[in-house]
């Protein structure tokens, strides 16, 4: 029985994702049992199990980092996500955060290396992954233009559909009283990455450019968990070298790179 609870005690810290083993004796002993007694880490992964999660990893540097699957009562729904990021939840605000997730991603961890890396950290600002988001947006459509309409929609509908909502909406703008438009990309970047930072994912380091953050340990685990799925996308687009508003940032992914995560 003792096993059980102590496994469950450190699924439990998993779910409080800015707490890391550094800052809690009880939580680094728990980890540090994991990694060196079987019958403790298989206890830990049962527990999660149980509770629709799956354990991505658990270190010292980390802790326990869980995802949820689509049945937990721990997963994140979209109507959730909106409420959150104060959105409506409507099918073109959704398709804007996923890009706004998928650039941000993208720019913090622009090589492959950079995830493997257990000390690596990565350093976006808003106005770069806007910016990043917008021209990737924009070579898309230049491609489109210049390829038959029904080869486009044959190959690549929705995802092409998805960059063109992006392109449709305005970068940035103002209300009345001088706050900026929660709905253009702008603001829907920021709101990506502050909910990010809010999940322990990333740290806000500053306000400049839009707001400044630095990666988390947990942010680089769950980014390769998901990294060959996102990275394919731009991949498909034929997008290599993109800026991100300060620079050119080439992304170092290849189909090798790819199959090596």
């Amino acid at each position: 029985m003792q096993l059980t609870a102590d496994a469950a005690r450190l699924v439990g810290y998993g779910l409080r994702p800015r707490l890391v083993p550094a800052r809690d004796d009880t939580y680094r002993g728990l980890v540090l049992r994991a990694r060196s007694d079987d019958e403790f880490a298989a206890a830990v992964h049962a527990v999660a199990t149980g509770l629709d999660l799956v354990v991505l990893e658990i270190s010292e540097r980390t802790g326990i980092v869980v995802g949820s699957t689509e049945d937990s009562v721990f997963a994140i729904k979209m109507t959730d996500y909106a409420r959150r990021t104060g959105g409506e939840g409507k099918a073109s605000e959704r398709v804007l955060h996923a890009l706004a997730h998928l650039g941000a991603a993208t720019l913090a961890f622009p090589r492959p290396a950079d995830l493997a890396n257990e000390t690596y950290l990565g350093r976006i600002t808003a106005d770069g992954v806007e910016a990043f988001v917008r021209e990737a947006a924009g070579r898309l459509a230049e491609g489109a233009a210049a390829t038959d309409a029904a080869d486009v929609a044959v190959d690549q509908p929705a995802l092409e559909a998805a960059w063109r909502v992006y392109t449709r909406r305005a970068q940035t703008g103002s209300t009345g009283d001088g706050r900026k438009l929660a709905g253009s990309t702008l603001g829907i970047v920021g709101k990506a990455l502050t909910f990010l930072a809010d999940q322990g994912l990333l740290m806000r380091t500053g306000d400049e450019r839009g707001g400044t953050f630095r990666t988390t340990p947990r942010y680089r685990t769950h980014v390769r968990e998901a990294g060959v799925v996102m990275f394919e996308e731009l991949l498909g687009l034929g997008i290599t070298e993109l800026s991100d508003g300060s620079g050119t940032i080439t992304i170092g992914w290849t189909s090798e790179s790819l199959a090596e995560l």
